[in-house]
């Protein structure tokens, strides 16, 4: 029996042996393999779930979009829009068509699809318009009458007989021209990584008629069936780096709400404000459609309101807002607009964290919300029928949660870790009914993951689970830090360290999956990786968020410092000899900052880093970032510039260094980056400069990434292995 069990006990053993060996350490290649998934946009009978998916092609250097279908109750995921780019669709209000964006024909435009129900197929698709300036983020009236969408356009347009055909003649006068210089009279001329070149984007409405709500008719149209509802020289909505729409429909289809930033100079202004107008009402005059006046409905608060969301009964606007003007790491705070008295609730009072993506229960009694927490993310709620029930949490922290769609099926959410990329989940049962708004587990906790679609390229990859760790930081707080070790870890063996210093800074590093700085890739090549979360990370309270403000070198320095000493202490299998840092944007300034002012790296690895930061803020475009973090401008308060430069302590520089710039970053300029190659090399420090022509802030482009890579590892490799 004894040789019986030993034997038993040795298959086993073999067997996961053999397991463990046939998974391999994630690659780049991997990573490109991925599908990435969109958000969760649910038909109105409850029984189908749509989102995008974007599929690589590394060899071909693309990124395309499709649509794919799952059932909401759970099944196989299919691709139902493959032959043609296909984003961002959305429900019509009968569930027998949904639109989406695609560049098939005429630029990025919207397109109709028609759906059968029953078996969950497209039966065909159509092109719906043909605007010479694009369109995008389209959405579909809750009357089915409308759809709306955004299109960057020339102010100098607006009020023209025939607008869009105005707007058509100066985009293709711009294009003929031999002459590509640009005059500019305002700042915010460009952004990001794009030079506005004198337009705005406005919110269009098309008037869909009876006969075309019906049968699904084709493109043409004539005006006033299409009219803008935002003219001016305003951009309405406000630019967005992504997440949740700056407008949204009323229940009835009769209005829309959207963000608009009115002030002379929005440049140095965070004052984005939430605006009403009709969709239908107005005066029409031959072909030309004027909408009327538009309100604005939180001109009380001098900082930021945005993401607009009407309750479903139409009584209440949930929305997101700040109170300290300038600043546009200030809390987010879930507020509620009352369209028929026209006051306002701060519902997340007593709640230290921000307010992330937002929905309401089918029912209007609860608002749901995303927040961050300690390197993760969770859904909570808001119950409005009970008095003082701010804030139940809906889910346990797990990796970071996003993209709300509360039906009464259940909440649909989209979910990643840092071993998984996006996927969608569905929790809990029935969302709708009183007595069940509540309880603090609204719905339920109970969840389904529905999409698998990277199941089976992530189970033959070795990936190692993020691990957490406190030590006391500066100011005497506690201080949360984060490791992930190398596939086949051997405690006894010493591995050479990455230090990752996150962006923004208000970006956290956590439980959370990254393209352009993934921490299993940094991981697979035999390295302990480190990232902390010093103070100005969200998720640990407004204070110490705060406390970055006017201290860039000194608070989040010395937390970096001091977890990276606990670490050393406490995991012996760190070879303090051979560590290497890294960081972009914000990290990029820290990583130049750490070379001015410690030698303890082998080498360091700043992408689009501030270096210079008087010239820094000559160059950039959203200036009230600066102007808030170094508490003036450098004219007025010269003595924060100089303080906190890198460039201050370039004699002090001895580190290997690495480069990395966009020549399209506008939050960077390239100068930057420039100016710190310059200086490393006048100084005979080792470095190189990987310089990207055609990339902004972040590196995009497949085969870019694959450089990326590429030469970030090698640099690393050849400093510490």
């Amino acid at each position: 029996m004894r040789r019986l069990f030993f034997s038993l006990l040795a298959v086993i053993v073999f067997a996961s042996f053999a397991y463990a060996q046939a998974k391999h350490p994630f690659t780049f290649e991997d990573m490109m393999k991925l599908k990435r998934v969109g958000e969760p946009e649910v038909s109105p009978d409850g029984k189908w779930v749509i989102f995008s998916v974007v599929d690589v092609d590394l060899e071909a250097n693309t990124k395309t979009p499709h649509v794919w279908i799952v059932p909401t109750a759970g099944g196989q995921e299919r691709e139902i829009i493959a032959d043609q780019d296909a984003d961002r669709p959305r429900w019509a209000p009968d569930g027998k068509r949904f639109a989406f964006i695609s560049t098939k024909e005429a630029g990025a435009q919207v397109w109709i699809a028609d759906f059968d129900g029953a078996g969950g197929t497209v039966n065909g698709v159509h092109r719906l318009t043909s605007i010479a300036t694009e369109a995008s983020g389209e959405l579909w009236s809750p009357d089915g009458k409308n759809i709306l969408f955004t299109s960057d356009v020339y102010p100098e347009c607006d009020g023209q007989a025939d607008e869009l055909g105005c707007n058509a003649k100066e985009l293709d006068d711009a294009n003929k021209s031999k002459v590509k210089a640009q005059i500019f009279t305002q700042l915010l001329y460009r952004h990001w990584n794009a030079y506005k070149e004198g337009k705005r984007s406005h919110i269009f409405v098309l008037n869909l008629p009876e006969e075309e709500r019906l049968a699904g008719a084709g493109a043409a149209y004539t005006l006033p069936r299409v009219h803008d509802l935002t003219p001016g020289d305003y951009d309405a909505p406000v630019f967005s780096l992504g997440g949740q729409d700056d407008y949204a429909f009323s229940p009835d289809g009769q209005e829309i709400c959207y963000t608009s930033n009115h002030d002379k100079n929005p440049a140095a202004s965070t004052n984005n404000d939430l605006w009403i107008v009709p969709v239908n009402s107005g005066i029409i005059s031959g072909n030309r459609a004027y909408p009327a006046p538009a309100k604005n409905i939180t001109a009380d608060n001098p900082a930021s309101d945005s993401s607009p969301l009407y309750s479903p009964d139409g009584r209440y606007i949930a929305y997101r807002a700040q109170q300290r003007p300038g600043y546009e790491s200030d809390r987010f705070r879930l507020m509620l607009y009352d369209r028929q008295t026209g006051q306002k609730k701060n519902l997340t009072e007593g709640f230290d964290q921000w307010v992330g993506t937002i929905a309401w229960s089918p029912d209007s009694t609860a608002v749901y919300y995303v927040s961050e927490r300690a390197g993760t993310s969770s859904i909570s709620n808001v119950v409005l029928t009970v008095p003082d029930s701010n804030h139940h949490p809906f889910n346990q922290p797990s990796g970071y949660d996003d993209d709300l769609a509360v039906t009464r099926q259940g909440v649909f959410h989209t979910r990643m870790s840092i071993t998984e990329p996006t996927a969608i989940y569905k929790a809990g049962g029935s969302c709708t009914g009183e007595g069940s708004q509540t309880s603090a587990n609204m719905c339920g906790v109970e969840e389904t993951k529905l999409t698998h679609l990277n199941d089976a390229i992530l189970s033959q990859v070795q990936m190692s689970p993020l691990e957490s760790f406190w030590f006391t930081g500066a100011h005497g707080d506690k201080v949360e830090g984060f490791l992930v070790k190398p596939p086949n870890f051997d405690a006894s063996k010493k591995y050479p360290l990455k230090f990752i210093v996150h962006g923004g800074p208000e970006v956290p590093m956590g439980d959370e999956w990254s393209y352009r700085w993934n921490a299993e890739l940094f991981a697979a090549s035999g390295y302990v990786v480190i990232m902390i979360n010093f103070h100005g990370s969200p998720g640990y309270g407004q204070k110490f968020i705060d406390a970055i403000n006017g201290d860039w070198g000194g608070a989040p320095f010395e937390d970096l410092m001091k977890g990276l000493d606990y670490a050393e202490k406490t995991y012996p299998f760190i070879d303090k000899g051979r560590e290497c840092a890294l960081g972009a944007s914000y990290g990029g300034y820290m990583i130049n900052w750490i070379m001015g002012h410690t030698d303890r790296f082998k080498c360091l690895v700043t992408h689009d880093g501030m270096f210079n930061a008087e010239s820094a803020w000559g160059t950039t475009e959203e200036l009230w970032f600066n102007d808030w973090e170094f508490k003036g401008t450098p004219y007025d308060n010269r003595a924060s510039y100089e303080k906190w430069s890198p460039h201050q302590y370039a004699k002090n520089f001895k580190t290997p260094t690495l480069v990395i710039h966009g020549q399209r970053d506008y939050r960077l300029d390239v100068s930057e980056g420039l100016q710190l190659f310059t200086t490393l090399q006048m100084e005979g420090v080792p470095s190189k400069m990987l310089y990207f022509p055609d990339e902004g802030h972040w590196v995009l482009k497949p085969q870019n990434s694959r450089l990326w890579y590429e030469t970030v590892n090698a640099w690393v490799d050849q400093w510490t292995k």
